[in-house]
């Protein structure tokens, strides 16, 4: 036996004494019911509750229950800004024949959302997030997938990664017939770290070779070949159908994620774009100027927006932030909130 605690939420419909008292006896019986849990093997339960629970004390479904051989605690949960409302959580601590890792935290109803990496659990739930370069599409998938525990999918560094591959092999981008055939050589692996997105090519870790304004410069001529897109298609969307993803790029809402259960599409003004551009490009002491930056972006919009082949444009169902005036961390929260408010 071990001493574990379990954690777990619910939300009421209204504040009642009755819808209190019944859905925390909801909470409670799936918490023992799913980790097998015994009456007599609690040591203590603590429940907290939103400002907006008053007509009752959770605590009253323990009695309900029979459970009354315990410490017994009702707090009111810390109030914090857009926090969801009307919701009961709970912490039980008790001796249970389980092991960490296989302890099953319980949240229902609307309190799914607090939790989603585990109401989530077995499902694929999907995130598209579009836009340009330089707009925060991969900071800022970087920054949700460690909160939500998602899987990061950096599509633009697979497209990268075929585009270092032929630069090291002397093979011109613009080639689409050597190109195709040179596929057959290449292959593209990825491993997640901590939710971060490595990239392997031939066995090789090259996440940080293919950051150069090189590669980035011809990487949207490898992505207009045909056969270059349906390679990486098919991977994207097999690592989509078995995970929770936020996969990020230009044609995720529109091409490979059609039918994503969240779709976002930033954009920010072109002068900030190449202000964050040379940004990273000093943090790796690499050489640059300005105008040059700029250009290349502007340049890379043009090439993006108009290929024939899944062109970089919103999803009509996506939804458009403008990152131009607002930090990577409000981005992200916005987004969070988006993401959480779609989670059933």
């Amino acid at each position: 036996m071990n001493i574990c605690s379990i954690r777990g939420a619910i939300t009421i419909e209204e504040n009642t004494k009755e819808n209190i008292v019944t859905n925390t006896e909801t909470l409670l019986k799936e918490i023992l019911t799913q980790n097998n849990i015994n009456k007599d093997d609690i040591i203590n339960i603590i429940f907290s509750a939103t400002k907006d629970v008053t007509k009752a004390y959770p605590a009253i479904a323990t009695r309900n229950l029979g459970i009354t051989d315990c410490a017994i605690m009702c707090l009111q949960e810390m109030y914090v800004e857009d926090s969801l409302s009307m919701c009961i959580r709970i912490m039980l601590t008790a001796n249970v024949d389980l092991k960490k890792q296989d302890i099953k935290h319980i949240y229902l109803k609307e309190a799914k959302r607090l939790r989603p990496d585990i109401s989530l659990k077995n499902s694929s739930f999907t995130v598209a997030i579009d836009g340009p370069a330089g707009s925060g599409k991969s900071t800022v998938s970087k920054i949700i997938s460690k909160e939500l525990s998602f899987i990061y999918v950096d599509t633009g560094a697979m497209f990268r990664t075929i585009t270092l591959h032929c630069l090291k092999n002397n093979i011109d981008c613009n080639d689409k017939e050597t190109v195709t055939k040179e596929l057959e050589n290449i292959s593209i692996s990825l491993n997640f770290e901590n939710g971060i997105q490595q990239i392997y090519l031939n066995d090789e870790n090259v996440t940080e070779k293919i950051r150069t304004q090189e590669i980035a410069k011809n990487a949207s001529v490898i992505a207009q070949i045909p056969s270059v897109r349906e390679k990486l298609l098919n991977m994207q969307r097999e690592i989509a159908s078995k995970n929770n993803v936020i996969m990020d790029g230009r044609d995720i809402g529109t091409n490979v994620l059609p039918n994503a259960n969240v779709k976002i599409y930033l954009d920010a003004d072109i002068d900030e774009r190449a202000k964050r551009r040379c940004n990273e490009l000093a943090l790796k002491n690499e050489k640059y100027e300005y105008d040059t930056v700029r250009q290349g972006i502007i340049d890379r919009d043009n090439a993006d927006k108009n290929r024939k082949i899944a062109p970089l444009k919103k999803a009509d169902d996506a939804i458009v932030i403008n990152t131009t005036s607002l930090s990577i961390y409000e981005v992200s929260e916005k987004i969070i909130k988006i993401i959480k408010e779609n989670i059933k």
